[in-house]
């Protein structure tokens, strides 16, 4: 692990450029959920929203945050270090052009038969008036945000592969800030017009996906993009990208598949449980991004010019420590997340139409949710290794057995522990999905150094537990003001975070955590020039 140090530098350095643009987007993500449970609660309006928009949704993470995105930088990183700028410019233009027709097509498609989709996905909502129609309207409004959201991952995919990071991370905070102006003031007007005011939110969504696009623009330029319009299906640059990306769809993102799945389970319970579920993973969904996606981002380019330069022994130190890092980063999250549960969703979500009620099984939802962060965080570095590989059988594999453990464990569960039983389903699939992925890809690779991560491990718990203690006497001690009014209880809940993660990052410095070490020396030379 001699290049250890300098990889977790570099790595850092990006991943903390990144986590500051998907931060700023994740608390507008958090505005915007704040603003659907002020106006609509965990009702029937945003119960039709959430499955709504599940559809696209679900192919917008498998493409923006997965199979397209992976896959493009593998390819276009090895064009960028192998070929001409031409051909390099020239794959770029044709993956935009191939891939903007296919999703038009589809797009167009998943507008015909949105009503058996929507049947299909969430057949229970039969059961509730005219909840189907709404349901099926607002797929329609929203599906074309896959065509724009996909584009936008081919543009971030060329940017992170020219060392560009903040701008296609920031970009999504635009998408937010579309949402909610777009949508807030459109929920306003349309009323009047005699349309629901959540359809104002669903076209909200779709002018925020044309934003993030957009952002994007002025920075590819600034790199030297010319865009070619062709269309060449037998190009071999793009058949690779399709080659990579058809077992990735599936294999990659294990947890979208789990989420369309469990919509129909959620359908099933009763009503609020799909909105607690998708407040509980919106929540979730901020260290997972800030954390996971932020370093998966900024490792995928370092991980595929190995591949390229054939260094796997690079490859593997790169992968050690960006595990390492999303050890140190998720674990006192979860921590805080299920200590901290049911004062968190009362500060952000309990005014207007959510009740205390909603707060509490949102609060347990997200307890359970919380069990799988580090899993769900170190899948985000570990599939892009097989990308890089260019092998994606083993991603396929582990998505149908994370798949066939939720089904199970639901089947076996959700009598007794009805929309629980699908936060704790998701969770443990997802830990089986990375033990999976990590003993394949210690085989495949020759071993890495499991003596480095169980050192690390070991520090991180032991930091982590003595964080816990504190956590636990201090929640207990302030019960009432986490209780109490917003103001007070958020004073409080800012003060026991601060100083919890002080504690944390205080006690892994004191035992040399190595990636810590890195960030911290990064970060005095930057203070000290």
């Amino acid at each position: 692990m001699k290049n250890t140090a300098k990889q977790s530098g570099k790595i850092a350095k990006s991943a903390g450029t990144v986590s500051i643009a998907v931060m700023c987007s994740r608390v507008l993500g958090l505005v915007r959920e704040q603003i659907f449970a002020g106006m609509f609660g965990a009702g029937m309006a945003y119960d039709a929203f959430v499955v709504a928009f599940r559809i696209p949704n679900l192919l917008r993470d498998l493409f923006a945050e997965g199979a397209l995105s992976a896959a493009f930088i593998t390819v276009f990183t090895d064009y960028d270090t192998n070929r001409s700028k031409e051909e390099t410019w020239r794959l770029a233009s044709n993956v935009l052009v191939f891939f903007g027709v296919l999703l038009s097509l589809l797009t167009l498609l998943g507008i015909v038969f949105a009503d058996p989709l929507v049947n299909l996905l969430a057949s229970d909502f039969s059961e509730v008036d005219g909840k189907i129609a709404l349901t099926v309207l607002l797929t329609r409004v929203m599906l074309p945000f896959l065509i724009v959201i996909s584009l936008a991952a081919v543009v971030m995919g060329i940017l992170n592969a020219k060392g560009k990071f903040f701008v296609p991370a920031m970009a999504s905070a635009f998408f937010n800030l579309g949402s909610i102006v777009g949508g807030v003031s459109l929920a306003f007007v349309l009323p009047r017009f005699g349309q629901p005011a959540i359809v104002g939110m669903a076209i909200g969504t779709l002018t925020g996906g044309i934003l993030q696009l957009l952002m994007q623009f002025p920075t590819l330029f600034k790199c030297g993009f010319q865009f070619t319009p062709c269309l060449r299906i037998k190009d071999p640059g793009l058949k690779r990208i399709i080659t990579l990306m058809i077992p990735a769809v599936i294999g990659l993102s294990p947890t979208q598949m789990n989420i369309f799945i469990n919509t129909n389970f959620a359908s099933s319970c009763v009503e609020g449980s799909v909105s607690w579920l998708n407040y509980a993973f919106r929540l979730v969904q901020l260290p997972i991004g800030v954390f996971g996606v932020a370093l998966s981002i900024a490792a995928m380019p370092v991980l595929a010019k190995h591949a390229a330069r054939n260094d796997i022994t690079g490859m593997k130190e790169t992968m050690v420590s960006s595990l390492t890092m999303v050890f140190s980063l998720t674990i006192p999250a979860t921590i805080g997340l299920i200590l901290l549960a049911e004062p968190i969703i009362h500060i952000i979500f309990e005014r207007g139409a959510f009740t205390a009620f909603d707060t509490t099984a949102t609060a347990n939802t997200l307890t359970l949710y919380a069990i799988g962060l580090f899993a769900y965080s170190s899948n985000k570095i570990l599939v892009p290794v097989f990308y890089a590989l260019e092998d994606t059988k083993y991603p396929l594999i582990a998505s149908f057995i994370a798949v066939g453990t939720n089904i199970l464990i639901i089947n076996l569960t959700i009598d007794s522990f009805q929309h629980l039983a699908i936060a704790l389903s998701t969770s443990c699939s997802m830990i089986l999905n990375f033990l999976f992925l990590s003993s394949v890809l210690y085989i495949k690779t020759g071993g890495y150094s499991l003596m480095y991560l169980s050192k690390a491990l070991a520090k991180i718990l032991g930091a982590g537990s003595v964080m816990a203690l504190f956590l636990f006497l201090s929640r207990n001690f302030f019960t009432a003001q986490l209780n109490g009014g917003l103001f007070p209880a958020s004073v409080i809940l800012f003060i026991l975070i601060t100083a919890a993660t002080t504690l944390y990052g205080s006690l892994l410095h004191l035992m040399k955590l190595q990636e810590l070490t890195s960030v911290t020396s990064k970060i005095r030379e930057r203070f000290s020039r």
